[in-house]
């Protein structure tokens, strides 16, 4: 009896006894499995950029949707009691998001990065669907929200962590640039169109911000799936717990005391000298310095320290980190300038202004967009460094030349400040995300991404709690007697004006933040607006008076906070500066292997001093 022959893969070759649909079947089911064509690397360029413009976008376009989900839930944002729900519908994504990235990155360098970018879409799909079906009204409402939201950033962490991992993988050295420019720049626009569509789309239905992300993720989840494949091959190893547990507890624990850092507490206007605050900031610290101890001694661990020994992988994380905290400054502060203060002055109703706030910060995502791209292909030839620390300087003269405008500006000086400063990041991004990336190991690129986005997520967390601050502390100081003084020269009873200047700073600071007119909220108990002349309840409900009164303090809190963004971007500028001469891909050993066992000792030196 003849045998046929077999296969490289050590199975019988039965075609002769069999159909065109068997052949057809064996090289579908072997398809996944077959080398990457040459035009592979845009499949996979294509359908990453796509899984983090919806997971940027979702990051942000519940900010200025808020108003309409808690009217449609039946909640009232500005009651002091449902403060902490709207602080973690924001933050309660963000925190995870920095928390995860690392583990979700290592995870990817363990199993498969498209293995774990794939699930990412699935569980982002499920949540999403979950988010437009809440059941529940009121403060179960908002749990439920909040519950999913932390799912969903789950599967948004899945997919940030590895798709520039994915990406420095499928594209070669010389367009790597390129690539990772696009991804970056589609994550960075994506928060700023969020903001766009959440406008819009609350202005449908508030269940309508959560639906437009349930065809993109599940159409995304089955594109992964048929189309992404591994290109790179998986360090199995063990998991470092002690490691997880430890950055997860302590990044965790120091974030939600910041969260809980700017609301007030007894008779201050925030919660820093709150013991459980104070309790977590101090034990978030002691579990990150554990955790920098742990890494140092387990055999794998998650978070690899040697790699800040390459100067452009610390230099390009560090100016990440301090971008990221002048951008979500910069993101809030102008939701808060338009929609509480600059459009109802150019009477546009409160009610309207989340749209034309996200419409009136286009010239921001329109210089992401135009710079981005464009650097990256650039900086391919002409390395990072340059173009990097050229941006932040820009960035940091967009913050100076806010710094001088009015609170009630002329538009077409604002939008030439918000292009200028989207350019200037778009500048430094692209640049900068390749240089991160290519400064490391192939087998390190997976966590290597994942610390890349938690220093960035990181920041925007940390902006929050900096820039509400820093807001909060300017508010406290002058709007009591502004509001008191203002309230009673519209005849209202003094001890009703009293008692609403009394309340808390940071529900004025929400609600200009909301685009609510609080006035009538601080006055409808007592029926005090019952009591006053049509013309008094005329003005102190209008578009104008809020505004007007909180124009002169708010404007004091923004000199601070953009000469603190301007200072960041400074600094940013001198680690960009710092981190060497243009890169070339990574071709070194890992962190700890030693040089001598993979290379000569001149080319080793060559390529550290190339890649630094």
């Amino acid at each position: 009896m003849v045998r046929a022959p077999r296969t490289r893969d050590g199975n019988a070759d039965q075609a002769q006894g069999r159909g065109a649909s068997g052949l057809r079947a064996l090289r579908s089911a072997r398809r996944k499995d077959a080398p990457a064509g040459p035009g592979y690397k845009w499949v996979a360029l294509s359908n990453t950029t796509l899984g983090v413009l919806i997971a940027t976008m979702d990051a942000s376009i519940v900010i200025i949707s808020l108003p309409a989900i808690f009217r449609g839930i039946g909640l009232d944002p500005l009651a002091p009691g449902n403060i902490g729900y709207l602080l973690w519908m924001i933050l309660g994504y963000l925190l995870v998001s920095a928390v995860l990235v690392v583990v979700l990155g290592r995870l990817g360098d363990m199993y498969g990065r498209v293995r774990i970018y794939n699930l990412g879409f699935l569980v982002f799909a499920c949540a999403s669907i979950a988010l437009s079906l809440d059941p529940f009204r009121a403060g179960a409402g908002a749990l439920w929200l909040i519950l999913w939201r932390i799912v969903q950033a789950f599967g948004g962490s899945m997919l940030t962590a590895n798709s520039a991992a994915i990406l420095t993988d499928a594209f070669p050295a010389r367009q790597r640039g390129t690539a990772l420019g696009i991804n970056q720049i589609t994550a960075l626009a994506g928060q700023f169109l969020g903001l766009l569509a959440g406008g819009l789309l609350a202005a449908v239905d508030w269940r309508a911000v959560f639906w437009v992300s349930v065809p993109v993720s599940v159409a995304g989840t089955v594109w992964s799936y048929l189309s992404l494949r591994e290109t790179a091959t998986g360090r199995r190893g063990r998991i470092d717990w002690l490691g997880n547990i430890t950055f997860a507890g302590g990044a965790g624990i120091l974030l939600a005391g910041i969260t809980y850092g700017i609301q007030p507490y007894g008779s201050s206007a925030t919660g820093w000298g709150n013991p459980w605050v104070l309790a977590g900031l101090i034990g978030g610290g002691v579990l990150l310095l554990l955790f920098c101890y742990v890494e140092t001694r387990v055999a794998e661990p998650m978070f690899q320290l040697a790699l800040f020994k390459v100067r452009a992988f610390a230099a390009g994380n560090l100016a990440a980190l301090l971008t990221a905290i002048a951008r979500g400054g910069l993101q809030f502060m102008l939701i808060i300038w338009l929609q509480g203060i600059w459009l109802p002055l150019h009477g546009y109703a409160f009610e309207d202004t989340p749209l034309w706030a996200g419409i009136f910060m286009l010239p921001l995502t329109l210089g992401f967009l135009i710079a981005g791209p464009v650097s990256g292909y650039l900086s391919d030839k002409f390395g990072a460094r340059v173009f990097s620390t050229v941006g932040l300087v820009v960035v940091a003269g967009s913050f100076l030349g806010l710094l001088t405008l009015p609170v009630d500006f002329d538009y077409g000086l604002f939008a030439a400040l918000l292009l200028l400063n989207g350019l200037g990041q778009g500048m430094f991004s692209s640049p900068n995300t390749s240089s991160i990336m290519g400064s490391v190991p192939p087998e390190y690129r997976g966590v290597a991404s994942g610390m890349r986005s938690t220093f960035q997520n990181s920041g925007t967390a940390l902006s929050i709690g900096v820039f509400f601050s820093l807001m909060i502390s300017g508010l406290a100081s002058s709007l009591p007697a502004a509001l008191r003084s203002g309230l009673t020269a519209h005849g209202v009873p003094a001890d009703a004006a009293a008692h609403a200047a009394s309340l808390p700073p940071v529900s004025t600071l929400f609600a200009t933040f909301l685009g609510n007119n609080p006035v009538e909220h601080l006055l409808s108990s007592g029926s005090t607006l019952a009591h006053l002349s049509a013309a008094q309840r005329a003005a102190l409900t209008g578009h104008t008076f809020f505004p007007q009164l909180v124009s002169g303090p708010f404007h004091h809190g923004l000199t601070i906070v953009f000469s603190v963004a301007a200072g960041m971007a400074l600094v940013s500028a001198l680690a960009s500066a710092m981190r060497g001469g243009p890169p070339s891909a990574y071709d070194n050993p890992a962190p700890g292997r030693p040089a001598a066992t993979a290379e000569p000792r001149e080319t080793t030196r060559h390529r550290h001093n190339a890649s630094s």
